[in-house]
């Protein structure tokens, strides 16, 4: 931890009042996953997944970060609301941790739901591996959406991946290769690089031109391809009805401009075709199928079979 503090500082010592511990859960195994809106959320489709989630687990609130000292709140400007028609309430930007049990696991779920902050991201991130690290966090996970080339009518595509080998290997993610401009997730999976955290990044796409839109066929993918990483069943039923309504009214939408659907179209074949050269084998797998078909044809032919006893 910065400065050498421990867990325990972070809570007592340097940062009291930033990191608001309400009560302590016990946790068994837990992940701690994360989703932020603003930069890391094309269609808000990664804080669909994780209020989803927060729903479905029936996560409580135990703690939040104090917004005051990591928001420019000209930039990112509270809300004033009505409470019954009559009281005026300021809300402000809010990070808050919610935990709740993973059916048909052994494990337990942190959720980390809110919103990028503006500043002093290192010591941000620092807050949240600090609780990560204090509640025995084994694994993080960050949701994100962004925008690209991919049509409402196509399951939204997910990517994972992680930095560290071991953890790619294991949750048969890919190797992270990004290079460019990053937001509170990148800077978040850095913090728990020098936490000694293994974490991982799934990305949702989202069709970018319907960018405002929020985008629950996003949220299914992410929250079905999270199901499959964490071993644990999801309950997407809500989200695939929503996403069902989605896609009707975005095709309702495109319809009604005849360029914009020539574009949805060009999508639809461009996203064919990829899944098409998905489904060819690899020039490996067409090597090693022609070695065995050799190695077979050797053998009908009287030639040496393979085992113990065959010579070279």
């Amino acid at each position: 931890l910065a400065q050498g503090l421990t867990p325990e500082a972070a809570y007592t010592g340097r940062m009291p009042d930033e990191l608001r511990v309400h009560s302590k859960p016990v946790l068994t195994d837990p992940v701690l996953i994360a989703a932020f809106r603003g930069w890391n959320d094309g269609g808000q489709g990664a804080t669909l997944a994780a209020g989803y989630l927060a729903k479905f687990w029936a996560a409580a609130r135990f703690a939040d970060i104090d917004p005051e000292g990591f928001f420019d709140f000209q930039a990112t400007r509270p809300h004033v609301s009505l409470v019954d028609g009559i009281t005026r309430q300021i809300d402000w930007p809010d990070n808050a941790f919610y935990h709740g049990a993973m059916p048909g696991t052994d494990r337990d779920a942190l959720l980390l739901l809110g919103v990028e902050p503006n500043v002093r991201w290192r010591t941000f991130t620092q807050l949240v591996t600090s609780l990560a690290t204090d509640l025995g966090v084994e694994l993080v996970v960050t949701l994100g959406s962004l925008l690209a080339d991919v049509p409402h009518t196509r399951a939204a595509p997910v990517t994972g991946s992680a930095s560290d080998p071991e953890l790619v290997a294991r949750l048969g993610l890919e190797a992270s290769r990004y290079e460019g401009p990053t937001g509170i997730v990148g800077v978040l999976h850095d913090a728990c690089r020098q936490a000694g955290l293994p974490s991982a990044s799934l990305w949702a796409a989202v069709p970018h031109y319907v960018s405002l839109a929020p985008s629950p066929r996003a949220a299914l993918s992410l929250c079905t391809r999270l199901g499959d990483l964490l071993g644990c069943r999801i309950d997407t039923s809500e989200l695939e009805e929503a996403s069902e309504s989605y896609a009707q009214q975005v095709s309702e939408a495109v319809a009604a401009d005849p360029e914009t659907a020539a574009y949805v179209e060009e999508l639809e074949q461009r996203t064919e075709e990829i899944e098409r050269e998905a489904d060819l084998p690899s020039g490996d797998a067409i090597a090693a199928e022609l070695t065995r078909y050799l190695r077979e044809r050797e053998r009908g032919n009287g030639g040496p079979s393979e085992g113990p006893s065959a010579q070279p």
